[in-house]
């Protein structure tokens, strides 16, 4: 219920309410309104008292908004809150669900940062339990380096790539996971196959994924990747930091044989 209180004068002659209401929120709409009025011998005062509240269809509760106080306000330069983005492919034998992942860098001494890792793409491949219906439970994820997204893109109607991944290589348990992606393209040449095989000798698994991708879905992906890849490089970080009147930024390469000597001649 929205409740708002004004004290205003008015003529004694009958006032239409809705011209003293505010212009409220479509989310906001008023349940109740309850007039107060006092009358006097020379004036007329006349309250109006309006309570909103908006209703939460998921909790099946109502609440009352509040404004927030300056002290639930973030810090001045606190990064701003981690954003999971993905896009995703259904098809009747499985689903698909893309999903970039940030580099991590690492602070030095001098206050700078170093990329320790680059940013990958996770493929989640689901197979179906029922009609539009997947059995995420039974998920197989296959991590794509920014050099495997780069043969990705590089694809044509004709090409075909496969990846082999082991997660344990150079460990005890190397040979104990094998993962190996196919893209191959379609027969009548409308876009590829997505396949994923998986063995886990650990866990006893056996599963083999695959899924049609057609060329409009295939663009839609190539067009994400082109997109991002900047971004798993880690150099959208270095891009911030430029300032246009940073001399840091010069050139350290030899006067005569660096890049400044070429473009000054």
């Amino acid at each position: 219920m929205l409740q708002l209180n004004s004290v205003s004068r008015v003529s004694s002659s009958p006032q239409n309410p809705k011209l003293w209401l505010p212009q409220y929120n479509s989310l906001c709409l008023p349940k109740s309104i309850s007039l107060n009025s006092k009358t006097s011998s020379t004036e007329k005062k006349k309250t109006l008292g309006v309570k909103c509240q908006y209703y939460d269809q998921q909790h099946k509760t109502f609440t009352t908004p509040s404004r927030p106080s300056p002290s639930s306000a973030p810090p001045v330069g606190e990064s701003p809150p981690k954003v999971f983005v993905g896009h995703s492919i259904y098809k009747g034998k499985a689903a698909l669900t893309v999903e970039p992942r940030s580099p991590e860098f690492s602070p030095l001494d001098s206050g700078a940062y170093k990329l320790v890792k680059e940013g990958f793409v996770l493929l989640q491949f689901a197979p179906a339990a029922s009609v539009r219906q997947y059995d995420w439970t039974r998920k197989q994820v296959f991590s794509l380096s920014v050099t495997e997204i780069g043969h990705l893109v590089s694809l044509d109607a004709k090409g075909s790539c496969e990846f082999f991944h082991d997660p344990n290589k150079g460990k005890s348990d190397e040979g104990k996971v094998r993962k190996l992606l196919k893209v191959e393209p379609l027969p009548d040449g409308s876009g590829h196959f997505f396949n994923l095989s998986v063995q886990n000798k650990v866990l006893n698994i056996d599963e083999n994924i695959y899924i049609p991708v057609t060329k409009a879905e295939y663009t839609v992906l190539t067009s994400a990747f082109n997109y991002i890849l900047p971004y798993l490089l880690g150099w959208h970080a270095y891009a911030n930091s430029i300032k246009p009147d940073d001399s840091s930024r010069g050139n350290n390469a030899s006067p005569r044989y660096g890049g400044d000597y070429e473009w000054s001649r």
